[in-house]
């Protein structure tokens, strides 16, 4: 998928997208390093790149 086509999606979407509860992603942020970006409150993904940081073994770390 091209990225400058790809959307931002939500806390929410990528917590049912990856079957994980939101303090999970919040650690994964902060711990080891899951790409992701805060606007204002609001913490924004592109799938494609959560989808390379998994793949990349970054979440067993």
């Amino acid at each position: 998928m091209d990225n400058s086509l790809e959307r931002w999606v939500s806390m929410k979407e990528i917590t049912a997208y990856l079957g994980i509860n939101r303090d999970t992603v919040l650690s994964w942020i902060e711990k080891r390093g899951m790409p992701a970006v805060k606007v204002g409150r609001l913490w924004k993904f592109k799938i494609s790149e959560v989808d390379a940081w998994m793949k990349a073994g970054q979440a067993n770390e």
